[in-house]
């Protein structure tokens, strides 16, 4: 492949879009000197309809169909998305081809300023509304605060984060990595642990998107093999429990040499009630270890 080769990273126009699609714009251009990378912007479905749940409105799809189209016609080379927002079923002609290190996958608490002056770390201080249009995060969040009540809150983080300010919310919850990649942690009123808030799929990283058959030899060394076998299983997890956009599943992987350990969440609709449990086995089997520990959470809730 030649190095003056030129390649346009698709990114939605968001300002967090943008600076995580520069993350993997500057590795490719520090991997590959003397290639010229371009990024190309857009709004997206997802962006432009925020008065509506996801689930309304039809899912995570809504957030990468535009990029998507763009792909398939030839306006971009590859697309940058968070893969936590991105379908658990790949199209079958654009395939995620790379995983970028995993930024701080736990959610964040930030609290309407001057709202907690006495919270002092207790929750069972903390009274009001919690804006959150997760799911996941609703149920996890209930046990933890049960003197609160939830509302859905929608956009990017800069506008949630001035509807805290201007909206009657005592606090909302967002991921950690996107706050971080704004520079915004030091809005954190606290970080939950993974034991305390299970985070969605794929949580903290950046998925990279391409067309079928193409030569991504330059993406070599941007992307990252451990994410890559940490996304494998959480998703699988997630995706044999048909978890879509609104679904509260939730799957973290951790890998500690070849072994790789899977925590997941399973969210029973009819009574409102959900359980966590974990499996461990070998990395190569990522994807298997996700099916296996869906497929038993769900036996077992069958005979509860």
């Amino acid at each position: 492949m030649s190095v003056n080769r030129k390649i346009r990273i698709g990114s939605r126009d968001s300002k967090l879009a943008v600076i995580q699609a520069n993350l993997i714009k500057c590795e490719i251009e520090k991997n590959n000197p003397g290639m010229e990378v371009e990024l190309v912007t857009m709004k997206t479905t997802g962006d432009l309809i925020l008065h509506k749940n996801l689930d309304q409105i039809g899912g995570k799809g809504l957030f990468v169909k535009e990029l998507d189209i763009a792909l398939l016609e030839n306006r971009v080379d590859i697309t940058v998305h968070s893969l936590k927002d991105m379908p658990m079923i790949q199209h079958e002609l654009l395939p995620i081809i790379g995983y970028s290190r995993r930024e701080d996958p736990r959610d964040g608490i930030i609290f309407k300023p001057g709202s907690t002056k006495d919270w002092d770390g207790d929750w069972s201080k903390i009274e009001g509304i919690i804006g959150s249009s997760s799911k996941r995060r609703t149920i996890q969040l209930q046990r933890l605060l049960p003197k609160c009540t939830f509302q859905g809150i929608r956009g990017n983080v800069q506008t949630r984060l001035r509807k805290l300010e201007e909206e009657p919310y005592e606090a909302t919850v967002l991921a950690a990595a996107g706050l971080k990649r704004l520079h915004l942690e030091s809005r954190i009123g606290k970080l939950f642990s993974t034991d305390e808030i299970l985070p969605a799929a794929g949580q903290g990283i950046l998925a990279v998107q391409g067309r079928k058959g193409e030569d991504f030899t330059y993406l070599h060394k941007v992307c990252c093999e451990e994410s890559r076998i940490i996304a494998q299983a959480e998703r699988s997890f997630v995706r044999c429990l048909d978890g879509g956009c609104s679904s509260p599943v939730a799957a973290y992987a951790t890998k500690t040499g070849t072994q790789l350990q899977l925590q997941g969440l399973y969210y029973e609709e009819y009574s409102e009630h959900y359980a966590i449990d974990v499996i461990t086995g070998e990395q190569d089997e990522a994807e298997q270890l996700g099916e296996r520990l869906a497929n038993r959470m769900r036996k077992a809730w069958e005979h509860v």
